[in-house]
């Protein structure tokens, strides 16, 4: 089964203060450990949303074999980003893993978990890594939502178009709580650093 990889990279990083995927932890942007995971899971290809500093984040990911849509109208909100993206993806995509470009510690192993138990269901609308009871990132919608994608307005990203529908969604345990953190303010960069240390 054909399944792609979107990473959301377009934002403002308001709450950071500069851009929040352009910034080190262990030596490396946060956008590439995202880009270095989903280029190293079984995804099919592999796609990055731009929009604010896009030519900066483009750099931070020279060489890789990524595939690049500019969405000018990131300032209207997440949900410009993951439709552009969606749009961009090729016909025979069965569906798509959508990443967050401040999620360095999500691996190549919880992608493949995900898209493994997609395609081991295939009728289900959607899949989502789970720690302790909480649903993370990455989240995996089926094509049959991105009619829906299209219609999102503003931040509503993903996961707004699994409200109500927990059942058509498959929950995929995770052991590690990375799916769970997002490193947008300078105070969780700074903890995630010394972490690192």
């Amino acid at each position: 089964m054909s399944i792609a990889a979107i990473i959301l990279a377009a934002g403002r990083s308001t709450r950071m203060g500069s851009n929040k995927l352009l910034e080190e932890l262990d030596g490396k942007a946060l956008v590439r450990h995202v880009a270095d995971a989903a280029l190293g899971s079984i995804a099919r290809s592999v796609w990055v949303v731009t929009g604010h500093e896009g030519e900066s984040v483009r750099a931070r990911l020279d060489g890789l074999g990524i595939r690049f849509v500019h969405n000018p109208d990131f300032a209207l909100g997440l949900s410009t980003s993951l439709k552009a993206g969606v749009m961009a993806l090729p016909a025979e995509a069965k569906g798509v893993v959508v990443l967050l470009g401040d999620m360095p510690r999500v691996t190549s192993e919880v992608i493949n978990s995900v898209i493994q138990a997609f395609e081991a269901q295939p009728q289900a609308i959607a899949a989502v890594p789970v720690y302790q009871g909480e649903w993370g990132n990455p989240v995996l919608l089926s094509r049959s939502l991105f009619g829906a994608v299209a219609a999102l307005q503003g931040d509503a990203g993903a996961r707004k178009l699994l409200n109500g529908r927990a059942g058509e969604v498959l929950e995929v345990p995770v052991s590690n709580d990375a799916v769970l953190i997002d490193l947008d303010t300078p105070e969780a960069l700074a903890r995630a650093r010394i972490q690192a240390d």
